[in-house]
């Protein structure tokens, strides 16, 4: 049998009156035998009540239930990180959890937070708060947070996976424009501007800086994956190589004036065209990135970045009447509905068919039909020779066709016809 007390501190008024007395805040103990060993230790609680439920389970069991140590923050991620090797995500992925932990660890350094369930509900919270990232990428970063609280839970180092409480952000999609042909003709153009800020090795940079915008524009790619292309990706015109992204294979066959800017640039170590191969990718596509951030300015195109070049590849090709279904294939995308999310408004079939749908829905519409009798009837009121022409519509005739339409009737105001109209519901027939 167990007996529960109060254990009081030395500045506990009540410390006179013995374990007896337990209306106090001090620690409670417990004491006596459990499962036939003597027992005496710290409940760690002051809640009196909860002590009681924590003894009787105890009791009822006979035996006591081991508590789980608590997972240090840092202790999770380096094994939630290890998990993802052993899985064999992508480093790129990999790296998104690792900038999701050096951000979630000095939130913690801040707060004073060490264990990994002393994230509550508040605090994800509060963490969240704090994040500067858009609409879409937020939205994406808690999806990681989620993963991760949600793989501590399973371990059972937390209860609850606070972070499936909040909400995501509203995410409002804004599609980028592709270029337009005279912003492509001022891209290339801002080429010699470009070479004229590197004296030294301005001709070898421009001469690169045209290839990349030549296979941006005409091969597709992300830039990710053209900044990494060797010359072994490329067979005859044809384009092959894996997406980094999604690992698709894309085949895609390039025009010649691209293969031959391809050609004129001098190879690094292992044939890359625009990649040394030995420093870290993320780095060089960074690198990139400033240099097109700079040419564009010098263009003075608004709002341009790379991804502008596939998204002008993807609708030029649906413009021209390529399906769609085809266009997702050169993407690398792995479904088709990652490409109608984007690229639906560009397709050229359907925006014929929305024509159409709506001409014929203006041929049936009475409103209109009458304004376009009106202007016929109006050009004809006066001949060549000036004079007055009688063949001018009468009132009834507009009235015939009105009446045609069962649904509809046109009412002549008292000012004269077709100077006012009004549109009523007509009622039923008898």
């Amino acid at each position: 049998m167990l007996t529960i007390y109060r254990r009081h501190r030395k500045a506990c008024k009540h410390r006179a009156k013995g374990r007896d007395h337990r209306h106090c805040q001090c620690p409670i103990w417990v004491d006596g035998f459990l499962g036939g060993k003597e027992m005496r230790e710290s409940l760690k609680l002051r809640d009196w009540q909860r002590a009681q439920e924590v003894v009787r389970e105890w009791e009822a069991n006979d035996r006591r239930d081991a508590k789980p140590e608590r997972k240090m923050l840092k202790d999770a991620w380096t094994d939630y990180i290890a998990d993802m090797q052993a899985r064999k995500l992508h480093r790129e992925t990999i790296r998104k959890y690792k900038t999701l932990e050096s951000q979630m660890v000095d939130f913690a350094a801040r707060r004073g937070l060490v264990f990994l369930d002393e994230f509550t509900l508040d605090e994800v919270s509060r963490f969240r708060a704090g994040w500067t990232d858009g609409q879409r990428s937020s939205g994406k970063k808690l999806e990681r947070l989620r993963t991760f609280l949600g793989f501590g839970q399973k371990r059972e180092w937390i209860t609850k996976n606070p972070a499936s409480d909040l909400k995501a952000p509203k995410v409002t999609l804004c599609p980028t424009l592709p270029f337009t042909h005279q912003e492509m003709i001022r891209i290339l153009a801002a080429i010699d501007k470009y070479k004229d800020e590197f004296p030294g090795r301005g001709s070898e940079n421009a001469t690169r800086m045209k290839a990349l915008i030549l296979l941006l524009r005409y091969g597709g790619m992300r830039i990710g994956d053209t900044v990494r292309l060797s010359a072994e990706r490329i067979e005859e015109n044809r384009l092959l190589l894996y997406t980094q992204k999604t690992g698709v294979p894309v085949n895609n066959v390039l025009p010649d004036f691209v293969l031959k800017a391809l050609e004129q640039i001098p190879k690094t170590a292992g044939n890359y065209f625009f990649w040394d191969g030995t420093s870290k990718l993320e780095t060089i596509v960074g690198s990139w990135r400033k240099r097109l951030n700079r040419l564009f300015e010098l263009a003075e195109v608004s709002n341009g970045h790379a991804h502008r070049f596939r998204d002008t590849f993807a609708v030029e090709l649906l413009l021209a009447g390529v399906p769609i279904e085809r266009v997702s294939i050169l993407l690398g995308h792995e479904s088709v509905r990652t490409t109608e999310r984007n690229y639906a408004p560009w397709v050229r079939s359907r925006q014929e068919q929305l024509e159409a749908d709506l001409t014929r829905a203006w041929g049936l519409d009475p409103v209109i039909a009458a304004q376009t009798s009106q202007t016929r009837g109006t050009r004809r009121v006066h001949g060549k020779n000036g004079r007055r022409n009688s063949h001018i519509p009468k009132p009834e005739n507009w009235r015939r066709g009105w009446d045609s339409n069962p649904r509809m009737e046109v009412l002549q105001t008292s000012r004269g016809f077709l100077s006012c109209w009004f549109v009523l519901p007509l009622r039923p027939r008898t």
